[in-house]
Protein backbone atom coordinates (compact mmCIF):
# COMPACT_ATOMS: atom_id res chain seq x y z
CA UNK A 1 0.00 0.00 0.00
CA UNK A 2 1.45 3.23 -0.70
CA UNK A 3 1.59 5.71 1.29
CA UNK A 4 -0.93 8.32 -0.10
CA UNK A 5 -3.06 5.37 -0.13
CA UNK A 6 -2.75 4.76 3.68
CA UNK A 7 -3.27 8.51 4.13
CA UNK A 8 -6.12 8.96 2.25
CA UNK A 9 -7.84 5.79 4.66
CA UNK A 10 -6.82 7.66 7.39
CA UNK A 11 -8.21 11.01 6.98
CA UNK A 12 -11.28 9.31 5.74
CA UNK A 13 -11.51 7.27 8.83
CA UNK A 14 -11.15 10.29 11.63
CA UNK A 15 -13.88 12.13 9.07
CA UNK A 16 -16.31 9.37 9.23
CA UNK A 17 -15.44 8.83 13.04
CA UNK A 18 -16.12 12.68 13.71
CA UNK A 19 -19.06 12.37 11.16
CA UNK A 20 -20.43 9.52 12.83
CA UNK A 21 -20.04 11.63 16.74
CA UNK A 22 -21.66 14.44 14.93
CA UNK A 23 -24.76 12.47 13.46
CA UNK A 24 -25.41 10.57 17.12
CA UNK A 25 -25.02 14.07 19.03
CA UNK A 26 -27.57 15.23 16.94
CA UNK A 27 -30.52 13.13 18.01
CA UNK A 28 -29.57 13.53 21.49
CA UNK A 29 -30.21 17.80 21.15
CA UNK A 30 -33.53 18.89 22.23
CA UNK A 31 -33.64 22.56 22.96
CA UNK A 32 -31.41 25.40 23.18
CA UNK A 33 -29.65 24.22 26.38
CA UNK A 34 -28.13 21.13 24.41
CA UNK A 35 -27.58 23.21 21.53
CA UNK A 36 -25.56 25.73 23.23
CA UNK A 37 -24.51 24.01 26.16
CA UNK A 38 -24.74 19.99 26.09
CA UNK A 39 -27.52 20.05 28.15
CA UNK A 40 -24.97 20.86 30.90
CA UNK A 41 -24.09 17.22 31.11
CA UNK A 42 -20.61 16.54 31.00
CA UNK A 43 -17.95 15.40 33.91
CA UNK A 44 -15.29 16.73 35.09
CA UNK A 45 -12.76 14.80 32.99
CA UNK A 46 -14.79 14.75 30.34
CA UNK A 47 -14.88 18.57 29.66
CA UNK A 48 -11.41 18.95 30.94
CA UNK A 49 -10.69 16.90 27.94
CA UNK A 50 -12.71 18.69 25.63
CA UNK A 51 -11.15 21.85 26.69
CA UNK A 52 -7.79 20.44 25.95
CA UNK A 53 -9.39 19.63 22.57
CA UNK A 54 -10.77 23.29 22.27
CA UNK A 55 -6.79 24.61 23.73
CA UNK A 56 -4.51 22.27 22.01
CA UNK A 57 -5.41 23.87 18.22
CA UNK A 58 -3.30 23.66 15.00
CA UNK A 59 -1.50 26.64 16.20
CA UNK A 60 0.05 24.34 18.97
CA UNK A 61 0.62 20.95 17.09
CA UNK A 62 2.02 21.97 13.99
CA UNK A 63 2.79 25.96 14.46
CA UNK A 64 4.92 25.88 17.73
CA UNK A 65 6.44 22.86 16.89
CA UNK A 66 7.68 25.11 13.87
CA UNK A 67 7.85 27.85 15.19
CA UNK A 68 11.20 25.63 17.29
CA UNK A 69 12.80 23.85 14.26
CA UNK A 70 13.07 27.39 12.49
CA UNK A 71 14.03 29.35 15.59
CA UNK A 72 14.91 27.41 18.41
CA UNK A 73 14.95 29.37 21.52
CA UNK A 74 12.75 32.17 20.53
CA UNK A 75 10.07 29.61 19.01
CA UNK A 76 10.01 27.98 22.29
CA UNK A 77 8.75 31.50 23.71
CA UNK A 78 5.45 30.81 22.09
CA UNK A 79 4.71 27.84 23.82
CA UNK A 80 5.46 29.10 27.24
CA UNK A 81 3.08 31.75 26.56
CA UNK A 82 0.28 29.57 25.42
CA UNK A 83 0.59 27.45 28.63
CA UNK A 84 0.91 30.64 31.05
CA UNK A 85 -2.35 31.84 29.27
CA UNK A 86 -4.00 28.84 30.91
CA UNK A 87 -3.31 29.65 34.57
CA UNK A 88 -4.69 33.33 34.06
CA UNK A 89 -7.80 32.21 32.67
CA UNK A 90 -7.88 29.77 35.66
CA UNK A 91 -6.90 32.22 38.19
CA UNK A 92 -9.22 35.61 37.18
CA UNK A 93 -12.12 34.49 34.81
CA UNK A 94 -12.91 30.73 34.11
CA UNK A 95 -15.33 29.82 37.27
CA UNK A 96 -16.53 32.77 37.69
CA UNK A 97 -17.89 33.41 34.60
CA UNK A 98 -19.23 29.84 34.29
CA UNK A 99 -21.11 30.69 37.44
CA UNK A 100 -22.38 34.09 36.61
CA UNK A 101 -23.38 32.84 32.70
CA UNK A 102 -26.01 30.97 30.47
CA UNK A 103 -24.82 30.26 27.28
CA UNK A 104 -22.18 33.03 26.28
CA UNK A 105 -19.59 35.76 27.64
CA UNK A 106 -22.38 38.46 26.86
CA UNK A 107 -24.40 36.87 29.66
CA UNK A 108 -22.08 38.07 31.92
CA UNK A 109 -21.92 41.17 30.78
CA UNK A 110 -25.38 42.10 30.09
CA UNK A 111 -27.03 40.82 33.97
CA UNK A 112 -26.36 44.32 35.59
CA UNK A 113 -26.13 46.60 32.25
CA UNK A 114 -28.88 47.54 28.80
CA UNK A 115 -28.86 44.16 27.15
CA UNK A 116 -28.91 45.37 23.23
CA UNK A 117 -25.65 47.58 23.30
CA UNK A 118 -23.14 44.78 25.39
CA UNK A 119 -24.75 41.95 23.63
CA UNK A 120 -24.16 43.70 20.24
CA UNK A 121 -20.68 44.81 21.18
CA UNK A 122 -19.66 40.98 22.48
CA UNK A 123 -21.22 39.74 19.26
CA UNK A 124 -18.96 41.18 17.08
CA UNK A 125 -16.39 40.85 19.30
CA UNK A 126 -16.65 37.17 19.76
CA UNK A 127 -17.56 36.86 15.61
CA UNK A 128 -13.73 38.97 14.80
CA UNK A 129 -12.36 36.98 17.55
CA UNK A 130 -13.44 33.66 16.05
CA UNK A 131 -12.32 34.65 12.46
CA UNK A 132 -8.82 35.14 13.18
CA UNK A 133 -8.75 32.02 15.14
CA UNK A 134 -10.49 30.28 12.39
CA UNK A 135 -7.92 31.47 9.27
CA UNK A 136 -5.44 29.80 11.50
CA UNK A 137 -7.05 26.13 11.72
CA UNK A 138 -7.91 26.07 7.39
CA UNK A 139 -4.43 27.77 6.61
CA UNK A 140 -2.92 24.70 8.68
CA UNK A 141 -6.15 21.90 6.86
CA UNK A 142 -4.93 23.26 3.14
CA UNK A 143 -1.09 22.43 4.29
CA UNK A 144 -1.29 19.34 5.95
CA UNK A 145 -3.29 17.50 3.04
CA UNK A 146 -1.11 19.31 0.14
CA UNK A 147 1.90 17.66 1.57
CA UNK A 148 0.04 14.29 2.46
CA UNK A 149 -1.99 14.03 -0.81
CA UNK A 150 0.92 15.39 -2.48
CA UNK A 151 -1.46 18.15 -4.16
CA UNK A 152 0.20 20.71 -5.97
CA UNK A 153 -2.13 22.54 -7.83
CA UNK A 154 -3.41 25.72 -5.57
CA UNK A 155 -6.93 25.30 -7.31
CA UNK A 156 -7.03 21.64 -5.15
CA UNK A 157 -5.22 23.36 -2.05
CA UNK A 158 -8.05 26.04 -1.80
CA UNK A 159 -10.46 23.13 -2.67
CA UNK A 160 -9.59 21.17 0.47
CA UNK A 161 -9.64 24.56 2.34
CA UNK A 162 -13.44 25.16 1.82
CA UNK A 163 -14.19 21.60 2.00
CA UNK A 164 -12.87 21.29 5.71
CA UNK A 165 -15.18 24.51 6.12
CA UNK A 166 -17.76 22.79 4.93
CA UNK A 167 -16.96 19.86 7.35
CA UNK A 168 -17.05 22.33 10.55
CA UNK A 169 -20.56 24.02 9.25
CA UNK A 170 -21.93 19.92 8.98
CA UNK A 171 -20.68 19.49 12.90
CA UNK A 172 -21.68 22.51 14.23
CA UNK A 173 -25.18 22.81 12.39
CA UNK A 174 -25.76 19.42 12.87
CA UNK A 175 -24.50 18.28 16.09
CA UNK A 176 -24.52 21.36 18.51
CA UNK A 177 -22.86 21.71 21.36
CA UNK A 178 -22.63 18.00 22.53
CA UNK A 179 -21.46 17.00 18.96
CA UNK A 180 -18.81 19.42 19.42
CA UNK A 181 -17.98 18.26 22.25
CA UNK A 182 -17.84 14.32 21.94
CA UNK A 183 -15.55 15.28 18.84
CA UNK A 184 -13.02 17.08 20.71
CA UNK A 185 -12.72 14.94 23.11
CA UNK A 186 -11.34 12.24 20.96
CA UNK A 187 -9.53 14.87 19.37
CA UNK A 188 -7.62 15.37 22.44
CA UNK A 189 -6.99 11.46 23.01
CA UNK A 190 -5.47 10.97 19.54
CA UNK A 191 -3.44 14.03 19.82
CA UNK A 192 -1.85 13.10 23.13
CA UNK A 193 -1.40 9.59 21.75
CA UNK A 194 0.39 10.93 18.91
CA UNK A 195 2.31 13.36 20.69
CA UNK A 196 3.22 11.05 23.25
CA UNK A 197 4.27 8.35 20.83
CA UNK A 198 6.59 11.04 18.78
CA UNK A 199 8.68 12.50 21.51
CA UNK A 200 9.32 8.55 22.70
CA UNK A 201 10.67 8.09 19.38
CA UNK A 202 12.66 11.49 19.18
CA UNK A 203 13.93 11.01 22.33
CA UNK A 204 14.57 7.39 21.86
CA UNK A 205 16.80 8.83 18.73
CA UNK A 206 19.19 10.43 21.21
CA UNK A 207 19.20 7.96 24.16
CA UNK A 208 16.81 9.97 26.07
CA UNK A 209 19.38 12.35 26.32
CA UNK A 210 17.92 16.04 26.07
CA UNK A 211 21.37 17.51 25.82
CA UNK A 212 22.24 15.38 22.97
CA UNK A 213 18.92 16.46 21.00
CA UNK A 214 19.79 20.58 22.02
CA UNK A 215 23.27 19.53 20.45
CA UNK A 216 22.01 17.88 17.18
CA UNK A 217 19.62 20.41 16.51
CA UNK A 218 21.78 23.61 16.94
CA UNK A 219 24.45 21.75 14.53
CA UNK A 220 21.91 20.74 12.06
CA UNK A 221 20.33 24.03 11.33
CA UNK A 222 23.76 25.11 10.83
CA UNK A 223 23.45 28.08 13.41
CA UNK A 224 25.32 26.75 16.65
CA UNK A 225 24.64 27.74 19.96
CA UNK A 226 22.61 30.93 18.59
CA UNK A 227 19.67 28.77 17.50
CA UNK A 228 19.90 27.81 21.34
CA UNK A 229 20.05 31.11 22.93
CA UNK A 230 17.62 34.01 22.52
CA UNK A 231 17.72 36.59 19.07
CA UNK A 232 17.39 34.21 16.24
CA UNK A 233 13.62 35.47 16.10
CA UNK A 234 13.43 38.23 18.34
CA UNK A 235 15.83 40.78 20.25
CA UNK A 236 18.37 41.68 17.22
CA UNK A 237 16.31 45.29 17.28
CA UNK A 238 14.87 47.59 19.45
CA UNK A 239 11.25 47.06 17.81
CA UNK A 240 11.95 43.50 17.22
CA UNK A 241 12.60 43.89 21.24
CA UNK A 242 8.89 45.68 21.95
CA UNK A 243 7.39 42.76 19.22
CA UNK A 244 8.42 39.83 21.38
CA UNK A 245 7.31 42.28 24.56
CA UNK A 246 4.08 42.87 22.75
CA UNK A 247 3.11 39.35 21.18
CA UNK A 248 4.27 38.09 25.38
CA UNK A 249 1.55 40.23 26.44
CA UNK A 250 -1.63 39.21 23.93
CA UNK A 251 -0.17 35.21 24.42
CA UNK A 252 -0.58 35.37 28.82
CA UNK A 253 -3.79 37.64 28.87
CA UNK A 254 -5.41 36.23 25.53
CA UNK A 255 -6.66 33.18 26.72
CA UNK A 256 -8.74 34.50 29.48
CA UNK A 257 -10.62 36.61 26.69
CA UNK A 258 -11.51 33.73 24.11
CA UNK A 259 -15.15 32.96 23.57
CA UNK A 260 -14.44 29.45 22.22
CA UNK A 261 -12.26 28.44 25.03
CA UNK A 262 -14.97 30.26 27.69
CA UNK A 263 -18.21 29.11 26.93
CA UNK A 264 -16.52 25.33 27.65
CA UNK A 265 -17.39 26.51 31.24
CA UNK A 266 -21.38 25.97 30.84
CA UNK A 267 -20.94 22.49 29.74
CA UNK A 268 -21.04 21.41 33.55
CA UNK A 269 -23.65 20.97 35.93
CA UNK A 270 -21.95 22.27 38.96
CA UNK A 271 -18.78 24.73 39.57
CA UNK A 272 -17.03 21.42 41.45
CA UNK A 273 -17.31 20.11 37.93
CA UNK A 274 -15.83 23.09 36.72
CA UNK A 275 -12.90 23.21 38.71
CA UNK A 276 -11.79 19.31 38.23
CA UNK A 277 -12.38 20.07 34.39
CA UNK A 278 -9.78 23.02 34.85
CA UNK A 279 -7.47 20.16 36.64
CA UNK A 280 -7.40 18.06 34.00
CA UNK A 281 -7.13 20.31 31.49
CA UNK A 282 -4.34 21.77 33.13
CA UNK A 283 -2.46 18.60 33.46
CA UNK A 284 -3.12 17.46 29.64
CA UNK A 285 -1.83 21.08 28.48
CA UNK A 286 1.55 21.43 30.35
CA UNK A 287 1.92 17.96 29.40
CA UNK A 288 1.51 18.33 25.79
CA UNK A 289 3.55 21.91 25.62
CA UNK A 290 6.59 20.56 27.23
CA UNK A 291 6.20 17.78 24.45
CA UNK A 292 6.55 20.58 22.00
CA UNK A 293 9.70 21.35 23.11
CA UNK A 294 10.99 17.39 21.82
CA UNK A 295 8.95 17.89 18.53
CA UNK A 296 10.35 21.31 17.79
CA UNK A 297 13.81 20.71 18.47
CA UNK A 298 13.37 17.33 17.13
CA UNK A 299 12.39 18.73 13.96
CA UNK A 300 15.85 20.99 13.90
CA UNK A 301 17.52 17.75 14.78
CA UNK A 302 16.65 15.39 12.25
CA UNK A 303 14.80 17.22 9.42
CA UNK A 304 16.10 19.44 6.86
CA UNK A 305 14.98 23.12 8.32
CA UNK A 306 17.27 25.28 5.65
CA UNK A 307 15.27 28.34 3.51
CA UNK A 308 14.43 26.16 1.04
CA UNK A 309 12.98 23.31 2.51
CA UNK A 310 9.61 22.11 2.92
CA UNK A 311 9.76 23.12 6.57
CA UNK A 312 10.74 26.57 6.04
CA UNK A 313 8.21 27.11 2.85
CA UNK A 314 5.48 26.40 4.85
CA UNK A 315 6.58 28.53 8.07
CA UNK A 316 7.19 26.18 10.16
CA UNK A 317 3.74 23.89 9.67
CA UNK A 318 5.25 20.89 8.34
CA UNK A 319 7.32 20.60 10.98
CA UNK A 320 5.67 17.72 13.54
CA UNK A 321 4.56 15.58 10.14
CA UNK A 322 7.97 15.07 8.44
CA UNK A 323 9.63 14.65 11.75
CA UNK A 324 6.68 11.78 11.99
CA UNK A 325 8.28 10.50 9.12
CA UNK A 326 12.40 10.88 10.11
CA UNK A 327 11.68 9.07 13.22
CA UNK A 328 9.46 6.45 11.45
CA UNK A 329 12.25 5.03 9.43
CA UNK A 330 12.70 7.70 7.08
CA UNK A 331 11.07 8.91 3.43
CA UNK A 332 10.10 5.79 1.57
CA UNK A 333 9.84 3.79 4.59
CA UNK A 334 6.83 1.53 5.43
CA UNK A 335 7.18 2.85 9.28
CA UNK A 336 7.75 6.68 8.17
CA UNK A 337 4.76 6.21 5.87
CA UNK A 338 2.66 5.18 8.39
CA UNK A 339 3.25 7.86 11.34
CA UNK A 340 3.64 10.45 8.57
CA UNK A 341 -0.51 9.35 7.72
CA UNK A 342 -0.80 8.62 11.63
CA UNK A 343 0.22 11.96 12.60
CA UNK A 344 -1.60 13.93 9.93
CA UNK A 345 -4.67 12.63 10.23
CA UNK A 346 -4.24 13.19 14.12
CA UNK A 347 -3.18 16.98 13.48
CA UNK A 348 -6.54 16.93 10.76
CA UNK A 349 -8.74 16.08 13.64
CA UNK A 350 -7.33 18.75 15.63
CA UNK A 351 -8.25 20.91 12.98
CA UNK A 352 -11.62 19.57 12.82
CA UNK A 353 -12.42 19.95 16.64
CA UNK A 354 -11.56 23.21 16.53
CA UNK A 355 -12.68 24.84 13.87
CA UNK A 356 -16.43 23.32 15.36
CA UNK A 357 -15.96 24.78 18.38
CA UNK A 358 -15.03 28.28 16.97
CA UNK A 359 -17.97 28.01 14.78
CA UNK A 360 -20.24 26.89 17.24
CA UNK A 361 -19.00 30.04 19.94
CA UNK A 362 -19.30 32.64 17.02
CA UNK A 363 -22.45 31.29 16.00
CA UNK A 364 -24.37 31.06 19.47
CA UNK A 365 -23.78 34.49 19.87
CA UNK A 366 -25.21 35.82 16.59
CA UNK A 367 -28.17 33.92 17.48
CA UNK A 368 -28.53 33.92 21.55
CA UNK A 369 -27.17 37.51 21.70
CA UNK A 370 -28.38 39.50 18.59
CA UNK A 371 -30.98 37.70 17.65
CA UNK A 372 -32.82 36.17 20.92
CA UNK A 373 -31.98 39.35 23.20
CA UNK A 374 -31.24 42.39 20.88
CA UNK A 375 -33.20 41.61 17.69
CA UNK A 376 -36.22 40.05 19.65
CA UNK A 377 -35.73 41.50 22.90
CA UNK A 378 -35.75 38.42 24.63
CA UNK A 379 -39.11 36.59 23.13
CA UNK A 380 -37.85 34.20 20.28
CA UNK A 381 -38.79 31.00 20.50
CA UNK A 382 -35.57 28.13 21.07
CA UNK A 383 -36.87 26.39 17.93
CA UNK A 384 -36.04 29.98 15.88
CA UNK A 385 -32.73 30.50 18.05
CA UNK A 386 -31.32 27.33 17.22
CA UNK A 387 -32.36 27.63 13.60
CA UNK A 388 -30.45 31.17 12.96
CA UNK A 389 -27.80 29.96 14.86
CA UNK A 390 -27.37 27.42 11.97
CA UNK A 391 -27.47 29.90 9.94
CA UNK A 392 -24.77 31.98 10.97
CA UNK A 393 -22.47 29.21 11.30
CA UNK A 394 -22.89 28.80 7.40
CA UNK A 395 -21.90 32.60 7.17
CA UNK A 396 -19.21 32.55 9.55
CA UNK A 397 -17.52 29.22 7.84
CA UNK A 398 -18.08 31.07 4.28
CA UNK A 399 -16.53 34.35 5.75
CA UNK A 400 -13.40 31.57 7.07
CA UNK A 401 -12.74 30.40 3.95
CA UNK A 402 -12.55 33.19 1.90
CA UNK A 403 -10.37 34.62 3.94
CA UNK A 404 -8.27 31.47 4.44
CA UNK A 405 -7.45 30.81 0.85
CA UNK A 406 -4.92 34.15 0.30
CA UNK A 407 -3.38 33.46 3.84
CA UNK A 408 -2.06 30.14 2.86
CA UNK A 409 2.20 30.97 3.58
CA UNK A 410 1.66 32.57 6.92
CA UNK A 411 2.90 30.82 10.14
CA UNK A 412 -0.42 29.37 11.87
CA UNK A 413 0.74 30.08 15.18
CA UNK A 414 1.69 33.60 14.77
CA UNK A 415 -2.29 33.61 13.54
CA UNK A 416 -3.54 32.18 16.64
CA UNK A 417 -1.22 34.96 18.81
CA UNK A 418 -3.02 37.72 16.60
CA UNK A 419 -6.61 36.31 17.67
CA UNK A 420 -5.14 36.22 21.44
CA UNK A 421 -4.39 39.90 20.93
CA UNK A 422 -7.97 40.91 20.02
CA UNK A 423 -9.10 38.85 22.28
CA UNK A 424 -6.98 40.18 25.36
CA UNK A 425 -7.94 43.85 23.85
CA UNK A 426 -11.51 43.42 22.96
CA UNK A 427 -13.26 41.21 25.81
CA UNK A 428 -10.60 41.05 28.59
CA UNK A 429 -11.04 44.81 29.80
CA UNK A 430 -14.99 44.61 30.19
CA UNK A 431 -14.82 40.98 31.51
CA UNK A 432 -12.30 41.91 34.28
CA UNK A 433 -14.38 45.32 35.03
CA UNK A 434 -17.69 43.94 35.31
CA UNK A 435 -15.96 40.93 37.35
CA UNK A 436 -14.41 43.37 40.11
CA UNK A 437 -15.79 47.02 39.35
CA UNK A 438 -19.15 47.85 40.79
CA UNK A 439 -18.66 51.70 39.55
CA UNK A 440 -18.56 49.97 35.97
CA UNK A 441 -21.22 50.20 33.08
CA UNK A 442 -23.10 50.12 30.10
CA UNK A 443 -21.00 52.75 28.17
CA UNK A 444 -17.72 51.30 29.83
CA UNK A 445 -17.87 48.18 28.62
CA UNK A 446 -19.39 48.82 24.97
CA UNK A 447 -16.12 51.07 24.67
CA UNK A 448 -14.27 48.87 26.08
CA UNK A 449 -14.97 46.37 23.35
CA UNK A 450 -15.29 48.48 20.48
CA UNK A 451 -12.27 50.28 21.51
CA UNK A 452 -10.10 47.40 22.45
CA UNK A 453 -11.21 45.59 18.94
CA UNK A 454 -11.35 48.48 16.56
CA UNK A 455 -7.44 49.68 17.83
CA UNK A 456 -6.39 46.22 17.50
CA UNK A 457 -7.63 45.23 13.85
CA UNK A 458 -6.59 48.61 12.78
CA UNK A 459 -2.82 48.15 13.90
CA UNK A 460 -2.75 44.45 12.18
CA UNK A 461 -4.23 46.48 8.91
CA UNK A 462 -1.34 48.41 8.93
CA UNK A 463 1.55 46.43 9.99
CA UNK A 464 3.95 44.39 8.31
CA UNK A 465 1.77 41.16 8.66
CA UNK A 466 -0.97 42.60 5.87
CA UNK A 467 2.10 44.39 4.14
CA UNK A 468 5.37 45.73 3.14
CA UNK A 469 7.50 42.66 3.75
CA UNK A 470 8.12 39.40 1.98
CA UNK A 471 5.77 37.17 4.73
CA UNK A 472 3.20 39.34 4.39
CA UNK A 473 -0.63 38.60 3.22
CA UNK A 474 -0.13 41.54 0.17
CA UNK A 475 3.60 41.13 -0.89
CA UNK A 476 3.33 43.17 -3.52
CA UNK A 477 1.63 46.19 -1.13
CA UNK A 478 3.00 48.76 1.27
CA UNK A 479 1.13 50.52 3.09
CA UNK A 480 2.42 49.63 6.89
CA UNK A 481 3.34 52.26 9.30
CA UNK A 482 2.84 50.55 13.02
CA UNK A 483 6.02 48.84 12.74
CA UNK A 484 5.26 45.83 15.80
CA UNK A 485 3.88 42.25 14.31
CA UNK A 486 1.47 41.83 17.91
CA UNK A 487 0.00 45.09 18.45
CA UNK A 488 -0.70 44.07 22.02
CA UNK A 489 1.69 46.56 23.85
CA UNK A 490 -1.09 48.91 22.93
CA UNK A 491 -4.56 47.86 22.19
CA UNK A 492 -4.25 45.96 25.09
CA UNK A 493 -3.72 49.00 27.47
CA UNK A 494 -5.95 50.86 25.17
CA UNK A 495 -9.06 48.64 25.79
CA UNK A 496 -8.79 48.72 29.18
CA UNK A 497 -8.31 52.92 28.91
CA UNK A 498 -11.22 53.16 26.65
CA UNK A 499 -13.53 50.75 29.75
CA UNK A 500 -12.74 52.99 32.45
CA UNK A 501 -12.89 56.28 30.58
CA UNK A 502 -16.27 55.26 29.16
CA UNK A 503 -17.33 54.35 32.83
CA UNK A 504 -15.92 57.79 34.73
CA UNK A 505 -17.78 59.69 31.70
CA UNK A 506 -20.94 58.73 32.32
CA UNK A 507 -23.23 58.81 35.41
CA UNK A 508 -23.33 55.91 37.90
CA UNK A 509 -26.50 53.28 36.88
CA UNK A 510 -28.25 52.76 40.13
CA UNK A 511 -30.19 49.31 38.63
CA UNK A 512 -26.61 48.27 37.40
CA UNK A 513 -24.89 49.14 40.94
CA UNK A 514 -27.30 47.65 42.73
CA UNK A 515 -26.87 44.13 40.69
CA UNK A 516 -23.46 43.92 41.16
CA UNK A 517 -23.65 42.53 44.53
CA UNK A 518 -26.72 39.64 43.40
CA UNK A 519 -23.94 39.32 40.06
CA UNK A 520 -20.99 38.84 43.07
CA UNK A 521 -22.95 36.07 45.03
CA UNK A 522 -23.93 34.62 41.59
CA UNK A 523 -19.80 34.56 40.22
CA UNK A 524 -18.87 32.95 43.47
CA UNK A 525 -21.65 30.74 44.17
CA UNK A 526 -23.08 29.56 40.72
CA UNK A 527 -26.52 30.09 42.67
CA UNK A 528 -29.12 31.40 39.85
CA UNK A 529 -26.94 31.29 36.96
CA UNK A 530 -30.06 30.06 34.32
CA UNK A 531 -32.27 33.03 35.29
CA UNK A 532 -31.70 35.70 32.81
CA UNK A 533 -32.54 39.73 33.52
CA UNK A 534 -34.13 41.99 31.08
CA UNK A 535 -32.47 45.51 32.06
Amino acid sequence: MSSQTLTTILFLAVVALTVGITIWASRQTQGTTDYYAGGRSFSGLQNGLAISGDYMSAASFLGISGAIALYGYDGFLYSIGFLVAWLVALLLVAELLRNSGRYTMADQLAYRMRQRPVRTAAATSTVVVSIFYLLAQMVGAGLLVSLLLDVQSDALKNLTIVAVGLLMIFYVTVGGMKGTTWVQIVKAVLLMSGTVLVTVLVLAEFGFNLSKLLGAAAANTGKGEAFLEPGLLYGATLTSKIDFISLGIALVLGTAGLPHILIRFYTVPTSRDARTSVLWAIALIGSFYLMTLALGFGAAALVDTGPDSAVAVSGGNLASPLLAEAVGGGEGTAGGAVLLALISAVAFATILAVVAGLTLTSASSVAHDLYANVVKKGTASEGSEVKVARIAAFVIGGVAIALAIPAQELNIAFLVALAFAVAASANLPSIIYNLFWRRFNTRGAVWAIYGGLVSCVALVFFSPVVSGSEEALFTNSDWSVFPLSNPGIISIPFGFLCGWLGTVTSQPDPIGDARYDELEARSLTGAGAEQQVIH
